[in-house]
């Protein structure tokens, strides 16, 4: 496992607990931490020992967003970032996010803000502490509010109205009403947040490999799908694809046989 500054990555039985570890600023984004996530999502695309991924932060935050400081500190090195600087080169975070084939769960205590907030849109399931507090902060930096995938994620999470008040006004979404609008999967309290990230982690590790990668593909394909016969031409092909599979021969047995699945990833 590779050794990093801003992140610590525990490998637990086909799962990666990947925590943003810089506790003392709150796990603000930096161009190293950035630096690390890519190479991270990167090396996820063809790594078939990690299955799932659950996403947290060490201390008392997710992430407060970007270390305004550090961005602005000119002896910082300026990437390049597809031609946009930093900018573009955190947004592609976020793209490798959505498109590595592991679900990501993430567990969210404390403040979620801007980019940090976008970590938590960009995954596939949020649960949520008591203390959470999340909003899309740029808005209140004179930025606009569409930053890192926030107009498309959340208004495809919690629907436009709820999208618009929270990008347009920065106000923060607490743990109640994150829950309410669906927002999040689950509210616990901070010191079961992993034990409730852990619960839906092992729900998918009792999936097939193939079956559960696809499903991440499929749906997030369907929810851009310009049709219903789009949407069903990528469900048959990915069925297609599973069913011949010793994996979907096992869960058939298995059902018939009505005991729990073995599943070898072949």
């Amino acid at each position: 496992m590779t050794h990093y500054r801003t992140l610590e990555v525990e490998h637990r039985s086909g799962v990666d607990w990947l925590w943003l570890n810089r506790p003392e600023m709150l796990n603000a984004i930096n161009t190293e931490m950035v630096t690390e996530l890519r190479s991270y999502f990167d090396q996820l695309m063809e790594n078939s020992t990690t299955r799932v991924v659950v996403m947290g932060g060490r201390g008392r935050a997710f992430c407060a967003g970007l270390d305004i400081k550090s961005a602005n500190d000119p002896n910082n090195p300026r990437p390049f970032g597809q031609g946009m600087g930093f900018q573009g080169y955190l947004a592609e975070v976020y793209v490798k996010m959505r498109r590595c084939p592991q679900p990501i769960i993430a567990q969210i205590q404390g403040p979620a803000c801007g980019g940090g907030f976008a970590f938590a849109l960009a995954s596939d399931i949020r649960v949520a502490a008591t203390n959470v507090r999340m909003n899309a902060a740029f808005i209140k930096l004179g930025l606009s509010a569409c930053d890192m995938g926030t107009s498309y994620f959340l208004p495809r999470l919690v629907g436009t109205t709820v999208a618009a008040e929270l990008m347009m006004t920065g106000r923060f979404i607490e743990a109640d009403r994150a829950l309410a609008t669906n927002l999040v999967s689950e509210v616990v309290p901070e010191e079961d947040l992993s034990a409730a990230a852990d619960r839906f982690a092992q729900d998918m590790l009792a999936t097939s490999p193939m079956g559960l990668r696809l499903t991440k593909e499929g749906l997030n394909l369907a929810v851009d799908a310009p049709s219903l016969e789009a949407a069903i031409a990528v469900e048959n092909r990915n069925q297609l694809l599973c069913s011949k599979t010793e994996d979907a021969k096992e869960g058939m047995r298995a059902f018939i046989e009505k005991r729990p699945p073995v599943y070898l990833g072949r």
